[in-house]
C-alpha cells in the first residue's frame, strides 16, 4: 500500500494508511516527512511529554536537594530546565541551517553530569562560596564544556573508529552504578534526612517503595500506555500518599509569580580549572549516547543508518546537541542530550513525523513558563523521587550492559572493562583515595564516571588486539 496525500485543516498532510515496507522496516502510519492532523499530533505530542517528563525534571530536583537551596531557587531551576528542553527539541527536530538533526528527537537534561555537578558545587560552597557563585561556576563549566560536542560532531566519522562499543558500554554501564548512590540516599529521604537523622526512617522507605512498587507493576502491564507511563504513574502515587500524610507542603505556591521570564545568566557564569576535565570528557559520553539515539531514531523512521546522509545527520544532531547544552547554561539549566525512551514511543504509535517535535517543544515551554508546575514538582518528597531514581539509573546500567552483550568477552575486553570498573566505582565509593594527589588531579579524577571512561578508552587504544 502507499499513503495517499489528502487535504486537511487547510495543509498537506497524510492519512493513516500504513507505508509500504521492505525486510528490514518498521511499519509507519506517519514517515518523517508527513503532517498528521492537529488532533492526532497533539496526542502523540502529549505521550512524548509524558515519557520525558521526569527525566528532565529530576536532574535539577536532586542537584538542588543536594546543595541545599532555597525553594525558589529549586523551582526556578525546574522551570528553566522545562523551558530549554523545549527549545532544544525545537532546534533538534525542525532544524536551523546545518544544525539539527531533523529527526524525532526530544532533547532533556541529562544524567550524566549528576556527580561531577553535586560534588564540584559542594566544594564550591565548602570552601566558602555562596549557593549561588557555586551555580555559576556550573553553568560557566557546562558553557565551556559544551564545545567538545560541538567540535566532535564535526569529526563524528573519524570519532566512531576509537570510541567503540566498548569503551561506550563501560561507560554507560559505570554511570548507571555510580548514580546508584544517589538513587539509594534519595530513597532514604534525600541530604536533608541525613542532616536531620530521619534518614532511612519507615516513612521514607515505605514511600519509596510504594513507588517502587507501583512501576514495576504498570511496567509489567500488557497495555503500552500504561507501560510508557508506569513512571509518572509511580510518582502520582506517591505523591498522593506522601499528600495523605502530611508530607507535600504546598504553602509556598501562593507566593511564586504567575510566569517565570527566563532571564540569561541569572546566576552568572564562573569557572573551575581543575574541574572542567571531568566535565570535558562527560561531554564525550553525551556524544556516545546521542549517536546510538539518533542510530535508533532513524532506523525506526526508516532512514538511512549507513552513508552520506547518515554521518551528515548525525553531524548535525551532534551539533545541536553542543548548541543546546551551551544554550542551557546561559538560561540557567543542565546539559542537555537526546532522550532515548522517545524511540519506544515511536515504535508505539507507528507516527516518526519529525513536526510531532515542534508540539512536544511548545508543551514543554509552555509548562516551564508556569511556575506552578516547578511549584508541585519542588513539593514532592525525596523519598517519592527516590522510589522512581533508583528504577531509572538501574535502567540505565542495565542499558550499558545491553551494549557489552555484544562486545566479543575475550581475555582483552575482561581486562579492559574489569580494570574500568573497579576504578570507576572504587574513587565513587571512597573518595579519600585521592586526597593526596594534586588539585587538578583530584579533581579530574573524582569522578567515577570520568577516571573508569578514561582507563577504558586508554586501555582500548593502547592494549594489542582488534578494537571491539
Amino acid at each position: 500500500m502507499t499513503t495517499q496525500p489528502v487535504e486537511a485543516g487547510g495543509g498537506k498532510v497524510q492519512s493513516p494508511i500504513p507505508k509500504t515496507v521492505g525486510p528490514c522496516e518498521i511499519e509507519l502510519l506517519y514517515g518523517l516527512e508527513d503532517k498528521p492532523p492537529f488532533r492526532e499530533t497533539l496526542f502523540v505530542a502529549l505521550q512524548h511529554v509524558f515519557a520525558v517528563f521526569v527525566g528532565i525534571i529530576t536532574p535539577p530536583l536532586i542537584i538542588c536537594n543536594a546543595l541545599k537551596l532555597a525553594r525558589s531557587d529549586t523551582v526556578f531551576l525546574v522551570s528553566m530546565s522545562l523551558f530549554v528542553s523545549g527549545i532544544a527539541t525545537l532546534l533538534q527536530s525542525r532544524g536551523v541551517g546545518p544544525i539539527g538533526s531533523r529527526l524525532l528527537s526530544i532533547q532533556g537534561t541529562s544524567f550524566v553530569f549528576l556527580g561531577p555537578i553535586i560534588s564540584t558545587a559542594g566544594l564550591s560552597m565548602a570552601a566558602g562560596a555562596s549557593a549561588r557563585t557555586a551555580l555559576g561556576i556550573i553553568f560557566g563549566l557546562c558553557l565551556a564544556g559544551s564545545f567538545v560536542a560541538i567540535s566532535i560532531s564535526q569529526c563524528i566519522r573519524m570519532a566512531s573508529r576509537i570510541i567503540t562499543p566498548l569503551v561506550t558500554g563501560t561507560v554507560v554501564t559505570l554511570i548507571g552504578l555510580t548514580l546508584i548512590q544517589v538513587g539509594i540516599i534519595t530513597m532514604g529521604g534525600g541530604y536533608d534526612a541525613r542532616r536531620d537523622g530521619s534518614f532511612g526512617s519507615p516513612m521514607n522507605l515505605a514511600l519509596s517503595g510504594l513507588v517502587l512498587i507501583t512501576i514495576v507493576i504498570f511496567n509489567s502491564s500488557r497495555l503500552p500506555l500504561l507501560r510508557m507511563t508506569s513512571v509518572v504513574l509511580g510518582l502520582a502515587a506517591g505523591y498522593f500518599v506522601a499528600f495523605l500524610l502530611g508530607k507535600v507542603d504546598l504553602h509556598g505556591l501562593r507566593e511564586l509569580p504567575l510566569v517565570t521570564i527566563p532571564f540569561p545568566l541569572h546566576y552568572g557564569l564562573g569557572f573551575n580549572a581543575g574541574a572542567i576535565i571531568p566535565f570535558a570528557f562527560l561531554y564525550l559520553i553525551t556524544v556516545i549516547e546521542s549517536v546510538g539515539d539518533l542510530t535508533a531514531t532513524s532506523s525506526l523512521t526508516n532512514e538511512p543508518i549507513t552513508g552520506d546522509v547518515y554521518f551528515r545527520r548525525l553531524r548535525s544532531g551532534i551539533l545541536a546537541d553542543g548548541i543546546n547544552s551551551l544554550l542551557a547554561a546561559v538560561f540557567n539549566s543542565f546539559p542537555s542530550t537526546t532522550f532515548a525512551q522517545n524511540n519506544g514511543v515511536i515504535q508505539l504509535t507507528g507516527v516518526g513525523s519529525r513536526y510531532v517535535g515542534t508540539y512536544i517543544g511548545v508543551i514543554l515551554m509552555a509548562l516551564g513558563l508556569f511556575p506552578a508546575v516547578g511549584g508541585l514538582v519542588q513539593a514532592l518528597p525525596p523519598a517519592v523521587l527516590g522510589g522512581a531514581t533508583i528504577v531509572m539509573f538501574g535502567t540505565v546500567a542495565a542499558a550499558g550492559i545491553r551494549i557489552l552483550v555484544d562486545v566479543p568477552m575475550n581475555r582483552r575486553s575482561s581486562i579492559i572493562i574489569a580494570v574500568s570498573l573497579g576504578l570507576g566505582l572504587g574513587v565513587t565509593f571512597v573518595p579519600e583515595v585521592l586526597q593526596s594527589l594534586p588539585n587538578l588531579m583530584r579533581n579530574t579524577l573524582s569522578s567515577g564516571i570520568a577516571t573508569g571512561g578514561i582507563c577504558a578508552l586508554l586501555l582500548n587504544a593502547a592494549l594489542p588486539g582488534e578494537r571491539c
